[in-house]
């Protein structure tokens, strides 16, 4: 079983990443809020893996985070939420705020995540409400992107920002159309932005749609 990976980071895609370590190129996919706390391409990466062996693949499952792992780990154990879902739910909410929506019972915050729905956001509130604490981390640090990975993103044009916004919320079980229409509405109003932003802005539009 494959707990954790260490290597260099060769493809940094929202969504999936490959790290290369002993010569070979590892596929791992990974949430927005480990993607934003990624370095640039060919920089050394650290990854918490969870591996998850099917009939047909074996997936690896990366998390920047213990915490955000742990988070991961609870929701794949809720019925009917497998590691897509978890991965969904864990790109738009961090795990504390994940803990304070099941707190709360605040199921619109959980089903607002593309592909969820509200049966499935009550049952994750139903099982995993004895379980917050596990959710918590030491500390609710924001996501920003490593200034290094920033300039990458700065450097490879708006065109290229546009495609990887969009692609990271197709990833979120959002469909082109309206992915792509979120992001030219973020770019229309703030050019200068930078991906993070252009992406966070995008979801924070398409969630209050659903």
């Amino acid at each position: 079983m494959i707990a954790s990976i260490s290597g260099t980071l060769r493809v940094r895609e929202p969504g999936r990443v490959v790290v290369e370590t002993g010569g070979i190129g590892y596929e791992v996919l990974v949430s927005l809020s480990t993607y934003y706390r990624l370095p640039a391409v060919g920089a050394p990466v650290f990854l918490e893996i969870r591996q998850i062996v099917r009939e047909d693949a074996l997936m690896l499952y990366g998390f920047s985070e213990p915490s955000e792992k742990r988070a991961f780990d609870l929701l794949i154990g809720v019925q009917h939420v497998g590691p897509k879902h978890a991965l969904s739910i864990l790109s738009a909410l961090t795990p504390d705020d994940l803990a304070g929506a099941i707190t709360r019972e605040d199921i619109h915050k959980i089903d607002a995540v593309p592909g969820v729905g509200p049966k499935v956001a009550e049952r994750v509130i139903r099982e995993l409400r004895d379980k917050v604490g596990s959710l918590r981390g030491p500390g609710a640090a924001p996501i920003k992107m490593p200034g290094a990975a920033a300039g990458v993103a700065a450097s490879n044009g708006a065109g290229s920002m546009v495609n990887d916004a969009v692609s990271a919320l197709v990833n979120l079980a959002y469909t082109p159309i309206e992915a792509r229409r979120a992001v030219d509405a973020i770019l229309a109003e703030s050019p200068s932005a930078d991906l993070e932003t252009v992406i966070r802005k995008s979801l924070a539009i398409l969630l209050s749609e659903r």
